[in-house]
């Protein structure tokens, strides 16, 4: 494959052939054409634009809207990394929501010291407006996606915690109806954990912290800023794949700190917003007071406990990178334990020696902004320009706060379909955790980005990178199936749950 990096399907560059649980999917890759390969992906691309699966590219003037780039070469976990990967997962969402419920209350973690005051105080991504709001059954975090890298085998790190509105789920699924379509094959050789039951149990998540006044049959709703939001597709696709309505701000008011959805049939009462709108622009009369996206009184409602917002306000203090970097110690003072899930190694400019380690290896270094994303606002060490590295030397000594630094990983790899056929490229994961009053539930897949640029390792869709289907593996003997797109899928364990802390597996539906 022509690289060094630990390989998914071929393994470690010093071993020759496939990994030996992935033989078959070796086999099925040499024995079908490039060309024909090349004809099912550009059938699946063809299909998202006819359905309109794109994003927007902000501050560009020329093709603001695409679709991201499928790749047809699936990546796969097996069932025995899967259930070590799921463990993990649970564990930190269970500490980043139980962070989150601290910080707006009691504040232990600081009181004892485990984190400096004014990383939390002084925060941008702190909203003191909700200190002391309790949301519906205490849940901050209800969708979580923890954007994972591997370096080896058995080597998994995580690389950073969305908290806020993570997006990407709606690609899970559309990559995955793709692939059921389009190589049907591949769902004979493996038994793959479907991934299709998620709005079900989005809803299911969101019917669950409904507030404690309201009966069995509450009203859902999905916040979306508008059509011109890169991520307004997933909006409107999850909405409709829930049943629920798709509001935007002008569809609700609040009277009496109660929220109500405007209808041709006169106001109806909403229970549950799924906001797909940032903190600054959610109310204007606690937060932005331009803000035209925000419903008037939306968080005095909230704090009279009479809607549960997801994800509640606040939470993008856990996103932040400086946080991200204090994960070890805000997992073991809430769990009693290690992380299952490690962090990448992290040197937080705001340190004096942390700060002087960076500015002297800034061509071997990753350095990002602390409340970057979209992989904007980033430096890769190694494949940077003499005066791309200079700029942010200078960035960095004037304002160290706002950096974070981590190595140069040398990424896994998965097998891609390139201009020469196919290719190595480097991937990242996302996987979807979803917290309800019943527990934790992680969804059997998630979303594989690719850079599709050769040696790149940079994912995100704004600068270039694809997505292919993530395939879960499942072991267990039984098992049921689904119908996607006039396929069928088999089905089996389908996602881990942990209620009270204690593990339980639930038969996917």
């Amino acid at each position: 494959m022509g690289t060094q990096a630990f390989d998914e399907i071929m393994g470690a560059p010093e071993h020759e052939g496939a990994r030996t649980e992935l033989v078959e999917l070796c086999h099925w890759l040499q024995a079908t054409p490039s060309d024909e390969l090349r004809r099912r992906q550009q059938s699946a691309e063809t299909t998202f634009r006819q359905l309109g699966i794109t994003f927007a590219v902000y501050g560009e003037s020329e093709a603001s809207e695409r679709i991201i780039p499928f790749d047809i070469v699936p990546r796969v976990f097996m069932a025995s990394e899967w259930a070590r990967l799921s463990e993990g997962l649970v564990q930190r969402v269970e500490a980043i929501n139980a962070f989150l419920h601290d910080i707006y209350g009691e504040r232990r973690i600081l009181k004892e010291g485990v984190l400096p005051d004014d990383l939390i105080l002084g925060n941008a991504q702190f909203r003191p407006e909700v200190a002391g709001i309790r949301p519906p059954h205490d849940v901050w975090a209800h969708i979580c996606g923890i954007d994972l890298v591997r370096t080896g085998p058995n080597d998994f790190f995580v690389l950073e915690d969305n908290a806020r509105t993570p997006s990407g789920v709606s690609y899970m699924l559309e990559n995955r109806e793709a692939m059921v379509r389009l190589c049907p094959e591949l769902f004979s050789l493996f038994r793959v954990a479907a991934v299709d039951s998620y709005p079900d149990t989005l809803l299911e998540t969101m019917r669950s912290v409904s507030p404690y006044a309201r009966g069995q049959n509450p009203t859902c709703v999905v916040l979306t800023p508008g059509h011109y939001n890169s991520a307004y597709y997933e909006h409107s696709f999850l909405a409709d794949s829930m049943g629920v309505e798709l509001v935007e701000a002008a569809d609700l008011v609040v009277d009496d700190d109660v929220v109500y959805m405007r209808t041709i049939g006169g106001r109806v009462r909403v229970d549950v917003i799924y906001r797909r709108v940032d903190d600054d622009f959610l109310d204007p009369l606690v937060f932005r007071p331009d803000s035209m996206l925000g419903v008037p009184g939306l968080i005095a409602a909230y704090a009279a406990g009479n809607v549960a917002i997801i994800n509640a306000p606040g939470n993008g203090i856990a996103d932040d990178k400086a946080i991200y970097s204090y994960m070890p110690e805000i997992v073991r003072f809430y769990s009693g334990g290690e992380a299952k899930l490690p962090n990448v190694e992290t040197w937080r400019c705001r340190e004096p020696q942390a700060l002087k380690y960076v500015l002297d290896h800034l061509d071997q270094l990753v350095v990002k902004l602390v409340d970057g994303s979209g992989g904007y606002g980033m430096l890769v060490g190694p494949t940077a320009s003499r005066s791309e590295i200079e700029a942010f030397r200078a960035a960095l000594i004037a304002e160290p706060h706002r950096y974070i630094a981590q190595p140069t990983l040398a990424l896994s790899t998965v097998p891609t379909l390139a201009d020469q056929g196919l290719s190595p490229r480097h991937v990242d994961f996302r996987p979807f955790v979803l917290t309800g009053s019943k527990g934790v539930k992680v969804i059997p897949g998630g979303l594989t980005r690719v850079a599709l640029k050769e040696g790149s390792l940079v994912v995100n869709s704004s600068q270039g990178g694809g997505t292919k289907d993530s395939f879960v593996l499942m072991d267990d003997a039984g098992g049921m199936t689904q119908s996607m797109g006039g396929m069928t899928q088999r089905m089996g364990e389908g996602m881990t749950q942990t209620i009270g802390g204690v593990d339980l597996t639930q038969e996917a539906r």
